[in-house]
């Protein structure tokens, strides 16, 4: 295994030391070490990883040195851009370290929402025309990685990407925790606001564990899983997938279950999710400060307000709860008023470690909730 410590510790060496992305639960704790080592001036946890490698742009064109972007391969599609138009030798020649983690490699078993990202990851690399490796699990061979990387980068000026397998880093536990004392977890909230529903409301819900639970307290009532979209996959945009489905059956309320992380990743679907008046669109929002399905590192979530920028943005009324009281009421006036709504619950990161994951495939769920 490779320790974060020295990890980190051969990046410094190599004039690497400003680090931003999205977090991954393959990247867990090298990013827990970077977030418990460095400044906050110098590791940037990013709404997405297009954000992330502007970042490291800017702290190029800053300092001449190139930064690490670290992401989940499911984020690949969210850098293509940049990448392409602007980091590109064929357009500005800046350098950047990607941090790639392999969800759904070939022939280990995983998500559904992983198996195509994972097929492709290192082809679309190469289609991009990043050269990349596989980080070896020998440590020495690893940092040996790490200075092949970075003599490429400081040649070439260009992209290069070091993917990562799983438990190839050894475990580092987060210090710098920020400790809540809401009433509930996003679990216990999920819970509430499921019980509040009709029987003729549709559910879309976010990705990671979101999701998970609303399978499993379905499973618990003995309730069927057809008013439910399960987003697997698509990080940040279950909001349009409700509002495209309000949009299209007006007489069915649609609540989206969203999660901070997920709305600060495409937040300008809040624009457009206020501004086209969907009476029946209404926006749950569950806010742990946290990226929880990924291995709990901060969003800035506690530092936003999101009920100000969705009013800004349109949304008829905006709401927000932390108690059982607070969010039964809160359910009550989404349902009777008409949307855009939006509710904030304020939850606490974390939940239990038996949470299942459901049992039905996506292409299962999509044909129930057509049906």
């Amino acid at each position: 295994m490779v320790t974060p410590a020295a990890f980190y510790a051969k990046l410094e060496e190599n004039g690497i030391t400003f680090f931003s992305g999205v977090p991954d639960s393959l990247l867990k704790d090298i990013c827990a070490y970077i977030t418990d080592t460095l400044p906050a001036e110098r590791h940037i946890i990013a709404a997405n990883e297009g954000g992330a490698v502007g970042l490291a742009a800017g702290h190029y064109l800053a300092t001449g040195k190139p930064a690490l972007v670290y992401m989940q391969n499911s984020g690949q599609g969210n850098t293509i851009n940049p990448l392409l138009s602007l980091m590109d030798p064929d357009v500005y020649s800046i350098p950047v370290l990607l941090l790639i983690g392999w969800r759904g490699e070939p022939g280990d078993k995983d998500e559904p929402q992983h198996v195509k990202q994972g097929k492709v990851t290192l082809s679309l690399l190469e289609c991009l025309g990043i050269p990349c490796e596989v980080l070896p699990e020998d440590e020495t061979a690893a940092l040996a990685a790490v200075d092949r990387a970075a003599a490429w980068m400081r040649e070439h000026k260009a992209p290069y990407a070091i993917v990562i397998r799983k438990k190839v880093f050894a475990p580092y536990s987060l210090r710098k925790k920020t400790k809540t004392d809401y009433p509930f977890d996003r679990e216990g909230a999920l819970k509430l606001c499921t019980a509040a529903l009709d029987a003729s409301d549709m559910v879309v819900s976010t990705t990671g564990k979101t999701s998970r639970e609303l399978f499993e307290y379905r499973e618990e009532q003995g309730q069927g899983h057809g008013n439910d979209f399960l987003t697997v996959g698509g990080m940040g945009h279950a909001s349009q997938i409700a509002l495209g489905m309000a949009l299209a059956a007006p007489g069915r309320q649609v609540f989206c279950f969203d999660g901070d992380g997920a709305v600060l990743m495409h937040m300008g679907a809040l624009a457009i999710g206020g501004n086209a008046g969907a009476a029946n669109f209404k926006h749950v929002l569950f806010n742990n400060g946290a990226h929880d399905s990924v291995g709990g590192q901060p969003t800035v979530g506690f530092s936003v307000d999101f009920g100000k920028i969705a009013t800004a943005c349109g949304y008829r009324f905006v709401l927000k709860a932390t108690t059982a009281a607070e969010i039964s009421a809160g359910m009550a006036t989404l349902r009777r008023e008409a949307g855009p709504g939006l509710l904030e619950i304020a939850v606490n990161k974390g939940g239990r470690d038996n949470l299942g994951r459901p049992t039905t495939t996506p292409i299962e769920n999509k044909e129930s909730i057509m049906r």
